[in-house]
């Protein structure tokens, strides 16, 4: 391997992999900071926080089902960003998605079976997401609209539209969600093959998120069109030099980030409550934008990514009874500006190695 290679691989290293488990490791120290002056033992707090979450398969199952729904919106939120997209969308795109996978299943009969009926609420979802995704695409590739104002905004429509359409249509009786979904539009819990998670609601819908996580990053690494949407994320003026068909690429990627965030619903839809429920996101749609930066936008990344954050979500619950369950909400921030502050410095760090490399050989030619 030669020397520019193997730089080029610890710039990548230091750049994808140790600044994101830095920033973890910062935001816990600083956490620690902070419940040792609220007067509490913060060895305490992180050993109860691992307990609880990793420490027995309850508590395992607990995180795989918040880590599901997070790896799902993150997929979805890393996709339009590798197309210099930033989609704050995808809390509605989530909430439109469990709302199609919802009316869907309780219109199509009942005694339909379950290899007919779960593809299509799955794929009613996707098209929900998909359809509210593509609407700021369009905005952006054609007026020049920027997708962040539209995504906050769709957010709120697609919060008033769903909460009408449940009332007015869907609701049962005076509660805010439907009746339930067949059973055959249902995903299986995990706890029927593993007795050790009885009582988790995690579901098939993780093994339906690990897919796509594996499938775009043979989409985008392994296929002409990744590849042209990676190239319009880093310059949009070079991919039109090329010939990269820019907007298009920028509807086609919004599009799929909200199938992606859309279809995500059928973890609460399908696989735990088996209704819509108004307010069923919980600002996943949200956090999944701090699981894609922490995973710098990669699917490999994801997952980590997505663990950590379901496992601070349940640790909310849990160490209450030690501290506000606020101090999760502030860990979490901690680590998303951990992120972009390391981010910003090493990126500086390795243009002044380059510039310094530059500078080098000209002096040596002279």
């Amino acid at each position: 391997m030669s020397r520019g290679a193997t730089r080029h691989m610890g710039e990548r290293l230091l750049s994808e992999i140790v600044t994101p488990v830095v920033a973890v490791l910062l935001a816990l120290a600083c956490g620690g900071i902070l419940v040792a002056a609220l007067g509490r033992d913060p060895t305490a707090l992180y050993a109860l926080l691992a307990r609880e979450t990793f420490g027995s398969w309850y508590g395992f199952g607990q995180v795989l089902f918040k880590a599901t729904t997070l790896l799902g919106t993150g997929l979805g939120v890393a996709v339009a960003f590798r197309a210099g997209l930033f989609n704050i969308g995808a809390e509605g795109q989530l909430y439109l998605g469990g709302l199609a996978a919802a009316a869907l299943a309780l219109a199509l009969p009942a005694n339909l079976p379950g290899f007919l009926m779960t593809p299509l609420v799955l794929a009613a979802a996707a098209a929900a997401g998909a359809a509210w995704g593509a609407v700021p695409g369009l905005l952006k590739a054609r007026l020049g609209v920027h997708e962040v104002i539209n995504t906050i905004m769709m957010n709120f429509i697609a919060q008033a539209f769903g909460s009408y359409v449940l009332v007015t249509h869907l609701a049962r009786f005076e509660t805010l969600h439907t009746a339930e979904i067949p059973p055959s539009a249902r995903l299986a819990r995990l706890e029927l093959a593993w007795p050790g998670l009885r009582g988790a609601p995690v579901n098939v819908a993780l093994f339906l998120e690990l897919a796509l996580c594996a499938g775009m990053f043979l989409w985008l690494w392994r296929t002409r069109w990744g590849y042209e949407v990676r190239a319009v994320g880093l310059s949009e003026s070079a991919a039109r030099s090329a010939g990269i068909p820019v907007g298009r690429r920028m509807v086609q990627a919004m599009a799929l980030s909200g199938a992606l965030a859309g279809i995500t619903a059928a973890n609460f839809v399908q696989g735990y409550k088996f209704y819509f429920e108004e307010g069923f996101t919980a600002e996943a749609g949200f956090k999944g934008i701090a699981v894609a930066l922490l995973a710098r936008s990669h699917p490999a990344g994801l997952v980590p990514a997505a663990l950590l954050f379901g496992a601070l979500d349940r640790g909310g619950f849990v160490i209450n009874q030690i501290v506000p369950k606020e101090l999760v909400d502030i860990l979490q921030a901690m680590v998303l500006l951990f992120v972009i502050v390391l981010t910003q410095v090493v990126r500086r760090f390795v243009a002044r190695r380059g510039a310094a490399r530059v500078q080098a050989r000209a002096s040596e030619e002279v």
